[in-house]
């Protein structure tokens, strides 16, 4: 059975990566719809009780404990992130022709090879932020999807930026290596989801179905 196309979007916390898969999810991309599968979003929801995915007692306390801590699902841990994602595909309803957004999944290159025998990641969208950046776009609420976050203090977002340099960036090396198209956007205080998806629609036509161009 063929795989869906999918676009991994990269960037550290605070990047607006959310607000991003949102339009992508509401605007498409040159004609395709997309969908936009937020990991972190879907975390949350299963700890408060507002999900449809049938999760153990044990698989249960895996997710509290990574949204408590920070911490990344590890490999032995995949197959909640399989259930979660498999269950969104399905509600979705996603179909040929379609784009998957990933946002948050995978996070480190050892779930990358799970992931991508679920999906075909096509394309990376890498959000490069510096430190000082994203505390400013968290502080300000840059991206308006920080309203009701609980672990945006100051020593939460130098964990999560420490975790994203040493676990998530070398993604983009490993999707590069396997002949994915990385597009990096310098990401400012002041930067807009609309702004970047003006630029991504602006590709050359066929850009995000060739891949690496």
């Amino acid at each position: 059975m063929s795989k869906h196309d999918a676009i991994l979007l990269v960037g550290p916390t605070g990047s607006g990566k959310t607000p991003l898969g949102e339009l992508l999810e509401s605007q498409g991309l040159q004609g395709r719809r997309c969908v936009h599968f937020d990991f972190g979003e879907n975390l949350r929801l299963i700890a408060a009780g507002n999900s449809s995915v049938n999760l153990n007692d044990d698989e249960l306390n895996v997710v509290a404990h990574s949204l408590e801590t920070g911490s990344l699902l590890e490999e032995e841990h995949f197959p909640i992130a399989r259930k979660i994602l498999l269950g969104f595909l399905n509600e979705q309803d996603v179909s040929a022709g379609d784009l998957v957004i990933l946002n948050g999944l995978p996070r480190h290159v050892s779930q990358a090879g799970d992931v991508d025998a679920i999906l075909d990641i096509r394309a990376v969208i890498y959000l490069s932020c510096t430190p000082d950046v994203v505390v400013e776009r968290i502080f300000a609420n840059a991206g308006g999807d920080r309203t009701d976050r609980t672990d945006d203090d100051i020593e939460a977002i130098k964990k999560k930026l420490d975790i994203f340099a040493k676990r998530t960036t070398p993604l983009l090396e490993h999707y590069r290596q396997r002949g994915a198209r990385i597009e990096s956007v310098g990401i400012t205080t002041t930067t807009t989801a609309k702004e970047i998806w003006e630029m991504l629609n602006n590709r050359k036509k066929g850009t995000w179905d060739q891949g690496l161009v």
